[in-house]
């Protein structure tokens, strides 16, 4: 231990970095040194030069090689570093793009670093070096980014998202250790998103499927109960009575098999409410499937099904299947409610950008009935589970209450919309638009001025 006083240590300390300072830059300008004293040398022997002015060259060549300057050895420091970073972000880069969470890389002011495929394809691009908030506007989400970036502890915070489809995710945040530069101003960031919508809509699912199956099969399961302890008492040497209560307890099975295979294809449509459907669908061939597959119930109801393709084919974005059991539902339900007008009009047309509100061209399928139509206290809620706007009318055409309910799902998916117009005693009309992969000619406008309720 030094006997030095701290203030003399600390001045002799400065004084030995400044010589090796100025070591290390005449070390790195020695060759041009030697150079210009071998020069100088020669032109002095020669006489060309006085001693004394050669002197005070070299003199003026030593202290212009001692000035402050960028060294070799500070070059190739620099060049490392950022081949290091160079590397280091390469080595970030390419797991992260393999993974199927977000993930953003930010600085320590909140601007965007890097992002990766799967953030990109779940909230876009953001712009280079922009701020996080510039794309992310949750309060929850930045304000963990802040904490993070302010104490260095990570953090966990849970995001509910309802437009464009329900989406629950689990943001987390917490500081990169390893990189290049520890200065706190340079220190990265790692945010991920996990998607933990599946697994919410499993559990949703498992819950709404109990209560509302033990609501709608409580009336059937009692009724054959009911007839089945008839049938072992009052009715047993009865054979016509019990061939009528085998027949009504048949049609309760029916009816509940049809509930059972409803609920079922409401949580298969939940599952994948998030994931839009890509491929491009010959809507026209969808309805006249459609058409043709319900022309027999429509004969048997005295309905008129008409519909007219158009000469151009419009294709649709979306699943085939899924669209196919949309129409089959409007216009069965056109056939049944409708039934008093005797006719259910189906009419497709192409809507172009300035039409629409998105500004983006699409199709539109309308299903017309001419029947009672619909109070306007009913609209807004025709889509929800089980509602019925006459219970005893739906209960006797065989309905479970759900159709529009899987409407509405399979609409949700296809990010399409559906739309009521209705006024009490002149029918009701379900529209349907949806996203045009083409663009068409359009042919033509509405001029219904009715109720119109977007559902």
């Amino acid at each position: 231990m030094s006997d030095l006083p701290s203030d003399e240590r600390v001045g002799a300390t400065d004084e030995n970095g400044a010589l090796r300072l100025l070591s290390a830059r005449l070390s790195d300008a020695r060759h041009i040194l030697a150079l210009a004293f071998v020069v100088l040398a020669l032109l002095v022997i020669a006489g060309r030069l006085a001693p004394l002015a050669g002197f005070a060259v070299m003199a003026a060549v030593a202290i212009g090689a001692a000035l402050p300057r960028r060294s070799r050895t500070m070059r190739l420091a620099q060049r490392r570093q950022r081949q290091s970073e160079l590397s280091w972000h390469r080595a970030i880069e390419l797991p992260l793009n393999a993974m199927d969470e977000a993930a953003y890389i930010l600085r320590a002011d909140g601007t965007v670093k890097f992002q990766n495929d799967a953030a990109i394809a779940m909230f876009g691009v953001v712009e280079p070096d922009a701020h996080l908030s510039r794309r992310i506007r949750s309060p929850a989400i930045l304000a963990i980014v802040e904490k993070v970036i302010r104490d260095g502890d990570p953090a966990t915070v849970e995001h509910n998202e309802r437009v464009p489809a329900e989406r629950w995710l689990t943001a987390r945040c917490a500081p990169l250790s390893g990189t290049p530069s520890q200065e706190p101003t340079a220190r990265l960031y790692l945010l991920t998103f996990r998607d933990m919508s599946e697994a919410r809509r499993m559990d949703r699912m498992r819950t709404d499927f109990v209560a509302n199956a033990s609501h709608e099969l409580r009336t059937p399961l009692a009724s054959l109960t009911g007839f089945i302890e008839t049938i072992r008492g009052p009715a047993r040497s009865d054979a016509k009575a019990q061939a009528q209560f085998l027949d009504i307890m048949y049609d309760q099975a029916t009816r509940m098999t049809r509930l059972v295979d409803d609920l079922m294809s409401l949580s298969r449509l939940e599952l994948k409410a998030h994931v839009a459907p890509t491929a491009a669908v010959d809507i026209a061939r969808v309805l006249e499937h459609v058409c043709g597959a319900l022309r027999p119930l429509a004969d048997e109801l005295g309905v008129a099904l008409a519909f007219t393709p158009p000469e151009t084919r419009l294709h649709v974005r979306g699943d085939e299947d899924e669209l196919i059991q949309v129409f089959q539902n409007l216009v069965e339900n056109a056939c049944k409610y409708g039934q008093s007008g005797g006719r259910v009009d189906l009419s497709l047309r192409a809507m172009a950008g300035n039409e629409t509100e998105t500004g983006e061209d699409m199709v539109e399928v309308t299903v017309r009935d001419y029947g009672p139509g619909i109070a306007a206290e009913h609209v807004p809620r025709l889509t929800e589970r089980f509602y019925r706007v006459d219970i005893e009318s739906s209960r006797s055409k065989k309905g479970t209450g759900l159709g529009l309910a899987i409407v509405k799902h399979i609409l949700t998916r296809h990010r399409s919309r559906l739309i009521v117009r209705s006024q009490k005693g002149q029918g009701a009309s379900f529209i349907v638009r949806l996203a045009r992969v083409a663009r068409y000619p359009d042919s033509g406008k509405s001029e219904e001025n009715i109720l119109k309720t977007d559902i």
